[in-house]
């Protein structure tokens, strides 16, 4: 764990390595209004652990690792904050990667750019990986949902509800792929002209954020902050598949088991969200388009290898994939890194 800070430059947050035992820490960099640093740097050490797993089973050449950065109160200089963000991850010298996560943007990885060059997420070039990795995000959990959905309930997409909480970058692409299979949607979002527009464009009902929870839905992806599945909330919910976006959706792993109990599958979060991070390490390595789309074509394969194992051994998705990882992990000989 790397605490950072220029107060000048209103940054203030940490850096956190889990791992870089396939490769240098790959990880995205998270703005958010944080109460405090030490709320930012429990969020960071969970999200650095989950990207040591998502990067291990996903078959990419990176640890795991994470920055999550506090939101200055008020007004502040986007290129100061994240020029001086830029000059911290040089400090480690190639030990971690960094790209968008929540609250920041291609723009703002082309200003951390100007500082080092262990970025990605960068504007893309012709006929190269780059740029928003949110739109492959949203397709790896699209087809993940594809296969959940088939194997839970035996119909496909166009025949189901689901409920999106959260319609971010990712969320929002999620429901137009959802929409072009034919799928219902019901959405959630504190953005009431965002959730405004997806109720014209994709004929969605529109729900509480404090209520989607309970929606009467097939699928349930939360695409927003994690620990949205709590021990109050997993009871209420409806439906029969979890399946989204967001990093972290157990608020504790052990609700796996309560999940499971209910007769929810649930797919774990870092297995089917990877499409981003596999998009930004193409760009990294310099790897070819295609190889990140056959990346994420894997993705449903993946899921069903734990779906399998799951009902083999009878036990929760999550902690399968958990094991599956480290295995990949205690696998892979200690990479030198400078």
């Amino acid at each position: 764990m790397v605490p950072i800070e220029d107060r000048k430059a209103g940054l203030q947050g940490v850096i956190v390595i889990h791992s870089t035992r396939l490769g240098p820490a790959g990880g995205g960099c998270r703005l958010w209004s944080y109460p405090t640093m030490a709320e930012a740097t429990d969020d960071g050490m969970r999200l650095a652990a989950g990207m040591s797993y998502k990067n291990a089973l996903a078959g990419l050449p990176l640890g795991g690792g994470k920055a999550v950065l506090r939101k200055p109160d008020g007004d502040f200089c986007r290129q100061a904050l994240f020029e001086a963000f830029g000059l911290a991850v040089e400090r480690l010298g190639g030990r971690y990667v960094t790209a968008e996560d929540v609250g920041t943007s291609v723009a703002d990885m082309a200003l951390v750019s100007r500082r080092t060059g262990h970025v990605a997420g960068l504007a893309r070039r012709a006929n190269r990986p780059g740029g928003d990795p949110s739109p492959h995000t949203a397709r790896g959990v699209f087809l993940a949902m594809r296969c959940a959905v088939e194997r839970r309930l035996g119909r496909s997409l166009g025949d189901v509800t689901v409920a999106v909480q959260g319609l971010g970058h990712v969320g929002y692409e999620l429901c137009r792929l959802l929409h072009a299979e034919g799928a219902r949607l019901i959405v959630a979002e504190p953005r009431s002209d965002v959730a405004a527009r997806a109720a014209v464009e994709f004929g969605a009902e529109v729900a509480g954020t404090g209520s989607i929870v309970d929606a009467a839905a097939d699928v349930f992806a939360p695409c927003a902050m994690g620990g949205v599945l709590d021990s109050r909330s997993v009871p209420r919910l409806k439906a029969s598949v979890v399946c989204g976006a967001a990093n972290n959706q157990l608020a504790d792993p052990a609700l796996g088991a309560l999940l499971a109990d209910r007769g929810v599958l649930y797919a774990p979060d870092y297995l089917v969200n990877a499409g981003g991070i596999i998009n930004v390490a193409a760009e990294y390595l310099g790897w070819a388009t295609a190889e990140v789309d056959e990346r994420i074509a894997a993705i449903p394969a993946r899921l069903a290898e734990v779906l399998d194992r799951a009902e083999r051994t009878e036990r929760p998705t999550g902690d399968v994939a958990d094991e599956m990882a480290r295995e990949v992990l205690s696998g892979a000989p200690v990479t030198a890194l400078q």
